[in-house]
């Protein structure tokens, strides 16, 4: 028997840890062997003293084998199951569009996504704005949308990783959030277990990401890449700016709607389309979909143009309980604030930077977003129209609309927005959204 202090010893005076010490503390967490002290002092010493690319592996392994691991099984599935994950950000809505897109040719994407924390969104949080929508459904009825429908996007099941979501609330109160080899094994094990064949990993960087240096997003995305490759999980990593809210919406169900919007035609903004046809062109050039990644991404843009993956979307909503009608009638259905406002500028000018978590806390302090986990949302506040970089403001042009509960939490959200954009007399240079493409490290 491996005891867990001399495992958190060894850890701690910068000893590598082997996979059976790791294997050993891991299903201890698991079973309650380990208590919440000593896993906090593991969490402690990874995160000083690191972990090497083997140990990386290893942790990633024993998490995902804490619970139930997913086989599709080839015969019954007669295409590959793709997967994308982003660090997250905000007006980051590219889930809800790019597993039906990826469903419209052929892969099968068993989504399992997070809820929003902090400044940022999460992708659970907006499919629940959506009436009668289940995203907790069991596992069997999770693997019965995937195969009928071709993708199905939920909430982590109890059986998949538990070790992971036990550490992951220990981190969260011991400031070890940010250590990249447990984010690394957090993210990846869940990945794993959900039986991928290919993963796409979007790590933003920027004033609105949970990186905000681009060095620190770049070792984020080159850990995962490798560690997943060497796990058996072929990975590509893409750092995405978030300099700007990546749509021009920022809440729940107006990003429901507004992936609505992208979806069916209606409107496409440009970063965000851009993003999205990235991810999946990567996706479908690493499952063998596509040659290159820019067929990947020209398949894509025709799932779209067709109509094929707004099929999906819809099919995907009815199938998880949520209304068979959501693409005509999505305004009707999606709940609304009650009171809407223009967010006007103090003067004329053209915006030239964002303070992106400043526009993420904005969400927040509408109800649209949490301080803690257990706080309450209120789907239907948020943000639209966010004026974009280089984009001329004024009287007649506001920095965004917003739709709050009452006027005492609109006008505060004003003054946030004010003080978030700096407006100038020239615009910068446009950049594109995707800054660098990271492969696992052999």
């Amino acid at each position: 028997m491996i005891l867990p202090q001399e495992i958190i010893r060894a850890k701690r005076d910068g000893r590598e840890l082997t996979a059976a010490e790791i294997g050993a503390f891991v299903a201890g967490l698991t079973i309650g062997d380990v208590t919440e002290g000593q896993a906090a002092a593991f969490a402690m010493a990874v995160f000083f003293r690191g972990m090497t690319l083997g140990e990386r592996v290893a942790l990633t392994e024993a998490m995902t084998r804490s619970g139930t691991t997913i086989d599709w099984g080839a015969p019954d599935l007669p295409g590959p199951v793709l997967d994308k994950h982003s660090t997250g950000g905000v007006g980051d809505n590219v889930s809800l569009m790019l597993a039906p897109m990826l469903a419209a040719l052929g892969a099968f994407v068993p989504m399992i996504s997070g809820r929003g924390l902090g400044h940022t969104g999460g992708t659970l949080d907006k499919l629940d704005s959506i009436p009668g929508y289940d995203t907790r459904p069991g596992l069997l009825r999770f693997r019965q949308v995937v195969r009928g429908v071709g993708c199905a996007i939920i909430g982590q099941t109890e059986t998949l990783a538990p070790a992971d979501r036990r550490l992951y609330a220990i981190r969260d109160v011991t400031a070890t959030v940010e250590s990249v080899a447990l984010i690394t094994a957090s993210i990846l094990s869940k990945k794993l277990a959900a039986g991928l064949e290919a993963l796409v990993m979007d790590v933003k960087t920027g004033s609105g990401a949970f990186m905000a240096s681009l060095d620190a997003s770049r070792e984020l995305a080159e850990s995962i890449a490798t560690v997943a490759t060497g796990a058996g999980l072929p990975t590509v990593s893409l750092i995405t700016d978030m300099n700007e809210p990546l749509a021009s919406a920022a809440g729940n169900a107006v990003e429901v709607q507004n992936a609505v919007d992208f979806l069916t035609g209606k409107d496409r903004d440009a970063r965000l389309l851009r993003v999205t046809l990235a991810l999946g062109g990567e996706l479908l050039h690493l499952a063998g979909l596509a040659r290159t990644v820019a067929e990947g991404e020209a398949l894509l843009l025709g799932a779209l143009d067709s109509g094929a993956a707004a099929e999906k979307f819809e099919r995907m909503v009815a199938a998880l309980g949520g209304p068979s009608d959501i693409l005509a009638r999505a305004q009707a259905l999606l709940p609304r604030a009650g009171l809407v406002v223009e967010a006007r500028p103090e003067r004329r000018g053209v915006v030239t930077s964002i303070d992106v978590r400043a526009v993420g806390l904005a969400v927040v302090e509408l109800g649209g977003g949490r301080a803690r986990a257990c706080d309450a949302i209120d789907p239907s506040v948020g943000l639209t129209r966010l004026a974009a970089l280089g984009e001329e403001v004024g009287p007649n042009q506001p920095l965004a609309i917003v739709h709050a509960r009452d006027a005492v939490s609109a006008e505060a959200v004003v003054a946030r927005l004010r003080a978030a954009y700096r407006l100038g007399d020239a615009a910068p240079p446009r950049a594109d959204p995707v800054v660098e493409r990271i492969a696992p490290k052999r």
